[in-house]
């Protein structure tokens, strides 16, 4: 290879038939190995465990594809001692398909368990592989138009940071050193708070001039490690609906419905006899799924006119790139067009008549429209915003109405509508969340200079393998904490179940979402981002307060280097890349904890075995102010390692 770095023709300025990939079409390499297969299945169900973990607490995943590029080309290089980007490029498509899963799944299947109707592991896989397939497949037809013939003009923000990763990764440094740093740091504070209990992972001090609401900080490696990745911005905006909920609408409820002689629905117990979790948990959710809700409908409607032009203009490229068996480049082979067809047929058909869906032919028929209308917009959204700022939980509303509806208006029993909806939108979920993923690493492919045909079927395998990780955990966190209680909040699927509900049943307090849509409305008429401030009004306001700490070591971390931005950027992609692993090393861990806890010997698990610290040091395990600055200084440790620096960058200025 002639270049060692990205030509600037990368990022447009010519014609995308004209552009010539990093690996250029004559120079053979393989792509397709034992080790790029395996450690790409390997990472997505990393990344799949660690994101199902991490969403069904906070409802938000983070980025698999940029760490798995590092993680890719620094293993490849330095443990297999083989320099092929083209591999490397292989193992983050694969791996990053464990993010895309981890968020179709948890939007909506934990609804079932929420509705106290059984979730089957097959249920799950059998989801993730028919909603997998339709949006990888129909992403397919569009791919040359999207990504060869809009070059420069779709921007694929994700799709080129993955890019410039794999091209430095090849060359060496210090990422792969840093992720791997961060998941040992994650995991060993995670070890010692949650699982030998020196101290609490949850402090929390009642404020009683405020008719004893709480307010407490979930001392939690990861997420100090989301607030660095997300920055001030969203974690402010979280931070504030927390405030108004628990420093303004629990204490004004208590106040309030102190004097009820009755309960007040939804709930069963006086308001006089509840403290601000159980408050938190029967009303507030409610005004918080009602501003989530507000939140993605407004997003959807302002994105209308993207997404009418993104389906009008991907159809006109309709396809262009697939079917060409007879390609010379390995740039130009794509998977034929009967396969798509074949695959949209084929999940139509197990959706109506396999025995653990039973979708009936309206459900499976509507599963398979709505994948592919918003697998397409999705796709194309991934191309102008990135994958992490993609509207699948808005799409995925939008679709589970018009599916509950249409069931709703056929007379379909209760309890069967409601699985029947929440299984064919669960389908169209993941088909969106996948083909935004899918996108954006044939963007990476195209740019780095692989085969289409042989990343996407690799992508398949690795999303497969990855459902089967993805739903044990899920259900393992069920088991062991119970999904929608505070320990696994499940925000997204809680939301999707109440849609569902609430349009089969009628049943729902709408005044309560009523209330949380119109300060949705608030927001969107401020200007304000409704989707932090929603999260935060329907989150624990610990769990706000930790993402805003990682948030402000982000941004002192921005204020000693404002006045080298050069350097400033190194600092904190440094930064990024260590919180990237303290996410992943905490959720690992977590998931560890969560296994013990299931193990029990002589009726004792063995997580309460290991847990020392109530035993020894129950002064300092149940202190709140202690577990305060262990967290304190993690973030500490976060800022100064972020501000190390190791490559300097001369001040242009």
């Amino acid at each position: 290879m002639e270049s060692k770095k990205l030509s600037h023709t990368a990022y447009g300025g010519i014609k995308g038939e004209d552009y010539m990939p990093f690996v250029p079409t004559n120079v053979a390499m393989p792509e397709v190995s034992m080790v790029s297969i395996g450690l790409g299945i390997l990472f997505a169900c990393v990344f799949a465990a660690a994101n199902v973990y991490l969403g069904l607490q906070v409802g938000m995943t983070i980025a698999a594809g940029i760490p798995a590029s590092i993680l890719g080309a620094g293993l490849l290089k330095k443990v297999f001692r083989r320099n092929n980007i083209l591999e490397a490029n292989m193992i983050q498509a694969v791996a990053a398909m464990g993010e895309s899963i981890a968020g179709g799944i948890i939007y909506t299947l934990p609804a079932i368990i929420i509705w106290g109707m059984q979730l089957k592991l097959s249920t799950i896989v059998i989801c993730t592989a028919l909603g997998g397939l339709l949006g990888l497949v129909f992403v397919i037809p569009f791919r040359k138009y999207l990504i060869v013939e809009q070059h420069g003009e779709l921007i694929f923000p994700e799709g080129m940071a993955a890019s410039e990763v794999l091209v430095t990764g090849m060359e060496g440094g210090s990422g792969l050193k840093t992720v791997i740093m961060g998941m040992g740091g994650g995991a060993v504070f995670k070890f010692l708070s949650a699982g030998l209990g020196i101290w609490a992972e949850s402090p929390q001090w009642i404020i009683k001039p405020l008719e004893s609401t709480i307010f407490g900080i979930d001392a939690m490696a990861s997420l100090a490690g989301v607030g660095f990745i997300v920055g001030l911005e969203v974690a402010i905006f979280m931070f504030g609906g927390a405030l108004v909920a628990w420093f303004g609408l629990i204490p004004l409820i208590k106040y309030m419905g102190s004097a009820l002689t009755e309960p007040l629905f939804p709930a069963t117990k006086l308001i006089a006899d509840m403290g601000a979790r159980e408050i938190w948990s029967n009303y507030i959710r409610y005004i918080g799924a009602g501003a989530v809700a507000a939140g993605g409908f407004i997003s959807l409607g302002r994105s209308l006119p993207t997404i009418i032009k993104s389906f009008r203009t991907a159809l006109q490229g309709l396809g262009g790139s697939a079917g060409e068996a007879a390609a010379t480049k390995r740039t130009e082979v794509d998977t034929p067009l009967t396969w798509v067809l074949a695959a949209a047929v084929f999940v139509f058909v197990i959706a109506w008549l396999l025995p653990g869906l039973k979708l009936g032919v309206v459900g499976a028929l509507l599963a398979v429209l709505f994948s592919f209308f918003f697998a397409v917009v999705s796709a194309r959204m991934a191309g102008i915003i990135g994958v992490s700022n993609n509207p699948v939980s808005g799409m995925t509303i939008a679709a589970l109405l018009f599916i509950t509806g249409v069931l709703k208006i056929m007379g379909t029993p209760t309890d069967k509508g409601m699985m029947t909806a929440i299984l064919a939108g669960g389908i169209a979920c993941i088909a969106i969340s996948v083909a935004g993923g899918v996108s954006q690493s044939l963007k990476t492919t195209y740019i780095i200079g692989g085969t289409p045909k042989k990343v996407e079927w690799g992508m398949y395998a690795g999303l497969v393998v990855a459902s089967f990780v993805a739903g044990g955990v899920l259900l393992m966190l069920n088991n062991t904490y119970g999904i929608g209680t505070e320990a696994i909040a499940a925000p997204q699927a809680t939301l999707m179940s109440m849609v569902v509900e609430g349009v089969m049943t009628a049943q729902l307090p709408w005044t309560l979402v009523i209330v949380g849509a119109v300060i949705g409305i608030f927001c969107a008429l401020a200007g304000l981002p409704i989707l932090p401030v929603a999260l935060g009004l329907y989150l624990p306001i610990n769990l706000s307060a930790a993402v805003l700490t990682g948030a402000l070591v982000r941004r002192l971390v921005d204020m000693k280097f404002k006045k080298n931005e050069e350097q400033g950027k190194i600092q904190t992609e440094r930064g990024i890349l260590l919180s990237s692993g303290l996410v992943a090393g905490d959720a690992l861990m977590g998931i560890v904890i969560a296994i013990l806890t299931t193990i029990t010997i002589g009726g004792t698990s063995l997580a309460e075995k290991i847990a020392i610290g109530p035993k020894l040091f129950p002064a300092i395990s149940s202190n709140a102010w202690i577990a305060l600055a262990a967290f304190v200084a993690l973030a500490a440790s976060i800022y100064f390692f972020s501000t190390k620096v190791e490559e300097k960058v001369e001040d242009k200025k």
